[in-house]
């Protein structure tokens, strides 16, 4: 990657002082007037631009906007749409301009790696990550967990994790930007998420609830999920799915097996206020339906569930 398309802090401080800044950043809007917050991941649409995702996201009931990648970019902060302060801006305008907030950005940082350079690779793109977000008045950056190695004690994989998340939250304390580890890899069990997060508690270090993931591996029931991590819960990822064979088939909302009314019904009474976030992985399964087919209804589909 090319450091010099990466935008710092001192980067955007400059460039404000060009007269090229962004409206001060905003808090987190939670709620609508009482009704769930929709997004989408953008790994529903890796053939989409910005405009077309701006465009389908506001036409279909959306209010925000989760970015995985854009066309083949993933690394975000070298993407043609947020690699300068001018593209920013406009990206973030375009969103702004239509009633739609962007509420978080996806990177590909892992943390249980012990090598000090690929360690040192990892926490360096989730930093990235944070700064862009804190130009786009993103409230949230991902980052996974992401693997139990079996030459690796799990205490110490456990260590590496939480002390990883920790390094970030104090990266981004200054900023309104809070590090959400996602519930993904081998790391999905209540138990072990609940001690790496015990071990990182911070202010601006939370936990993004997988629903979906979390129960095709464990088969824990989202009630007692949701006991075990509310305090940490800040973002939801949602999809559906049924087993087959021991293999996944992704459908609709609402017509595969996740337990999604025993999820959200916890989430509502526990007074959640963050997005239900629509996370249709045609990127990564491209023999999946097409977004044009599933993310309009979505929304729609969602309100069986409140």
């Amino acid at each position: 990657m090319n450091r010099s398309l990466s935008l710092n802090r001192r980067d955007f401080l400059m460039a404000a002082s060009a007269g090229l800044a962004l409206p001060l950043l905003q808090p987190l809007d939670t709620s609508a007037k009482g009704k769930p917050l929709f997004s989408f991941s953008t790994l529903a649409c890796p053939k989409w631009d910005w405009a077309t995702i701006v465009r389908y996201a506001a036409d279909n009931g959306y209010q925000g906007i989760e970015i995985r990648g854009v066309l083949d970019c993933m690394d975000l902060p070298a993407c043609s749409d947020f690699n300068t302060p001018e593209s920013i801006t406009r990206s973030r305008k375009m969103a702004e301009d239509k009633g739609l907030r962007i509420v978080d950005l996806g990177s590909s940082a892992a943390l249980h790696m012990a090598d000090p350079a690929v360690r040192a690779k990892n926490l360096d793109e989730a930093k990235r990550f944070i700064d862009l977000a804190q130009q786009l008045n993103c409230p949230h950056v991902r980052v996974f967990p992401n693997d139990l190695p079996k030459n690796q004690e799990v205490d110490k994989t456990i260590e590496l994790i939480s002390t990883g998340l920790l390094e970030l939250g104090d990266y981004a304390k200054n900023t309104p930007v809070t590090v959400l580890l996602e519930s993904h890899g081998d790391v999905t069990g209540k138990d072990i998420l609940a001690t790496v997060m015990s071990k990182a508690e911070h202010k601006h270090i939370g936990l993004i609830w997988d629903i979906f993931n979390m129960w095709s591996v464990t088969k824990e029931p989202p009630k007692e999920v949701y006991a075990k991590l509310k305090k940490y819960i800040r973002h939801t990822h949602i999809k559906d799915g049924l087993l087959k064979d021991g293999k996944i088939e992704y459908v609709q909302v609402g017509k595969g097996e996740t337990p999604l009314k025993e999820a959200i019904d916890a989430l509502v009474k526990g007074n959640y206020k963050g997005y239900y976030s629509f996370e249709w992985e045609k990127k990564w399964h491209p023999e999946i339906e097409e977004p044009e087919v599933v993310i309009p209804p979505y929304p729609k589909l969602m309100q069986q569930y409140f």
